[in-house]
């Protein structure tokens, strides 16, 4: 299973003090130097914490892919098909988040999404949706013609500790079988941690996993390189 690495919170501490340490760029070289598949970034429209700087050199440096989670606008859209990443996952946004709540309601705002994915693919650029395990809305993206989906790990995740993650993995299950069957690249992730992952790991139909929070908290005590490659470990 590869593993995708967000660096969101590298660029957090840097704007936390409006310096330039630090470098989510160099976060990324040594996150695929310990075993990264890919780079996650998300370009948030308040600049919190990525940049646009960090994707135009990320784009320039990196060898392995760059996924940018972006709002359904075209604002950012613009700013994609500027410096063309491999990826693009569209994602919800609110002003008073502290990190993504919930996934894309790909049903209330198909047409906007398709609009948004259109100009996208048209550019050569890959589309991926982060929706709610739900097979609702796995019908929804085979309809508007996306092929990748990032199922929504966060509800598994808050409740990892409680009886709850039983039924939400059986959701996630069930979700992964039937977009295997529509032929769809499956991603996941949010909230995943060294100690819950190895459940989401050991469904086979999902093909990648996005982790950030957790890799950059574990970074800060035995680095960066070395905290990738423990959660490429657990994903073999």
């Amino acid at each position: 299973m590869k593993l995708s690495v967000n660096i969101d919170h590298i660029a957090t501490i840097r704007q936390a003090r409006m310096t330039n340490e630090p470098d989510p760029v160099y976060a990324a070289l040594m996150a695929e130097m310990g075993g990264a598949d890919g780079i996650t970034v998300h370009l948030r429209q308040d600049r919190r914490h990525i940049q646009e700087r960090d994707v135009e050199i990320l784009r320039r440096v990196i060898k392995s892919r760059l996924n940018m989670e972006m709002a359904a606008s075209m604002e950012m859209v613009k700013i994609a098909l500027k410096y063309k990443p491999d990826m693009c996952t569209l994602v919800p946004e609110a002003k008073d988040e502290i990190t993504t709540s919930g996934g894309l309601d790909v049903i209330m705002f198909s047409e906007k999404i398709q609009e948004v994915a259109g100009n996208l693919l048209a550019a050569g650029i890959s589309v991926s949706l982060f929706i709610d395990p739900g097979i609702d809305n796995i019908k929804t993206c085979h309809r508007l013609g996306i092929r990748f989906v990032e199922l929504n790990t966060g509800e598994y995740a808050k409740h990892s500790n409680s009886s709850f993650a039983a039924l939400e993995l059986e959701k996630i299950k069930k979700s992964a079988t039937y977009a295997r069957k529509l032929n769809f690249t499956l991603l996941a992730g949010h909230g995943l941690t060294y100690q819950n992952i190895k459940p989401i790991a050991a469904i086979t139909e999902i093909e990648e996993l996005n982790i950030g929070h957790s890799i950059i908290a574990n970074a800060a005590f035995v680095g960066l390189k070395e905290a990738v490659a423990r959660m490429k470990e657990l994903l073999r």
